[in-house]
């Protein structure tokens, strides 16, 4: 009889383990479906926050700045123009009180410089040749001869003078010829001379001509 009850006791203790780990694997099989689930939703929810676009505030500052400048607005329409996008940059720049800097290229650069050659007077660089003979400015014979070593006599002074130039004659209205391409550096009257013009040979170089009359240049010209 009691070998019976034994038998009864440990087949109920063998069924009520049994069931109890059927409910716990249960219970564990359903808590493991469950984290599945959420780790899933979790993977969803993070893979449509990547996909959605990011949301700027590009559209406020563009409301703020048409507040500003209602032209703001209209310039921001033209997007796909290279040349508006710099006017666009030229002008704001221009508002905040910055002076936008302009690139000078070779072609204007070259521009300028023809500009500037043709409104310029470049000077001619005077250079007398001791070598070539000079012109005779008249054609008539020479009078006083030119004599710094001893004195001469002058028939008009009546007198013995050293004489540092050439007088020769002519005739009256006859034409009077530079010796030389020079620059009139002065034009004055005197009691000796008479009109007098000084003449730069350059290089040093001065040639003086006096008893003329009727000039037809000035003082800066080149004859």
């Amino acid at each position: 009889m009691k070998k019976y009850q034994y038998v009864i006791a440990l087949s109920c203790v063998l069924v009520g383990a049994v069931g109890f780990s059927s409910i716990y694997l249960t219970n564990q099989a359903k808590e493991r479906e469950a984290e599945l689930a959420r780790q899933q939703q979790l993977m969803q929810e993070s893979q449509q926050s990547e996909q959605e676009p990011l949301v700027s505030d590009s559209s406020t500052n563009q409301i703020a700045d048409a507040n500003l400048n209602p032209n703001i607005q209209e310039q921001n329409e033209i997007v796909d123009d290279p040349l508006a996008e710099q006017d666009l940059a030229n002008q704001r720049e221009l508002e905040s009180g910055q002076v936008a800097e302009v690139e000078v290229t070779e072609e204007t650069n070259g521009e300028v410089e023809e500009e500037a050659a043709v409104g310029t007077i470049i000077e001619e660089k005077l250079s007398f040749d001791q070598e070539k003979r000079m012109v005779w400015p008249v054609e008539g014979s020479v009078l006083l001869d030119y004599s710094m070593e001893s004195t001469i006599f002058f028939p008009t002074l009546q007198q013995y003078q050293y004489h540092p130039a050439m007088v020769l004659s002519g005739n009256v209205n006859d034409k009077v010829y530079f010796v030389a391409r020079g620059k009139i550096t002065n034009i004055e009257t005197n009691e000796v001379t008479g009109c007098t013009v000084t003449q730069d040979l350059g290089d040093g170089y001065t040639a003086i001509y006096g008893q003329l009359k009727e000039l037809n240049f000035d003082v800066g010209e080149m004859v």
